[in-house]
């Protein structure tokens, strides 16, 4: 459904097991199988606590089911600089890593952009923890976006904004200029964000973006990710 109604990045959590919850390895190569390719696929980690061995292992599992993006959270500010040395030699290593920044518990959203890019990662994404809660606009001005996109664009990371967007977002966001938009339940039905795809959803929020590219890794572009559910 989601490659069928153009979304460019397919992101694959599981909803049910957290923030950024991560599907068993067999669920993400069988994906990676079906795509064939086709899109950019990207995987998370989990809700990983900070302790550089575990991520470490984590990036190691998801990026051996043939991803093209790990995708790993920053919790929180324990053991920051350590995780983020043990991101970089997965990254020295070969593996494309993005690091997810909360804008409902960031102080500061720019703080950590000079290491993130200092240690060869490949990109940055705000999104929102508190997924019962509100927006990510709601939790940050459209200023104060901005300026985390800016600084992140002129670091030469890849930049992404998410958390709870709908329709009336995508315009104001736009602006900002990042790379891609991430959406889930604004793409399913009445059960939100642990809900089913639903297409004529995909559709819609596709359409709202106007094509720069066909993917992540090409220009300014602005995409839509979608993401995979863990059936049942």
């Amino acid at each position: 459904m989601v490659l069928a109604a153009g979304a460019d990045v397919v992101d694959l959590k599981a909803p049910t097991q957290g923030v950024l919850g991560a599907l068993p390895v067999a669920v993400v190569r069988e994906t990676v199988g079906f795509v064939a390719g086709r899109r950019t696929v990207s995987a998370a980690t989990g809700d990983l606590p900070p302790d550089p061995g575990i991520v470490r292992d984590a990036v190691r599992v998801v990026r051996a089911a043939g991803v093209d993006i790990v995708k790993v959270g920053l919790f929180g500010p324990a053991r920051r600089t350590e995780v983020l040395r043990a991101l970089g030699a997965e990254a020295r290593a070969g593996t494309t890593i993005v690091v997810v920044l909360f804008a409902d518990r960031e102080a500061d959203l720019t703080r950590d952009l000079a290491e993130i890019a200092r240690q060869g990662l490949h990109g940055v994404m705000l999104d929102t923890c508190d997924k019962t809660s509100r927006g990510l606009r709601a939790h940050r001005s459209d200023d104060a976006l901005g300026r985390f996109v800016a600084a992140a664009r002129g670091l030469g990371l890849q930049t992404g904004l998410a958390g709870s967007l709908r329709a009336a977002d995508i315009g104001p966001l736009l602006a900002l200029l990042p790379d891609y938009l991430g959406f889930r339940g604004a793409l399913c039905g009445a059960r939100g964000r642990e809900g089913a795809i639903d297409p004529g959803a995909v559709l819609d929020i596709r359409t709202r973006i106007p094509v720069h590219g066909s993917t992540m890794t090409a220009g300014r572009n602005n995409v839509v990710e979608a993401y995979h559910e863990l059936a049942g």
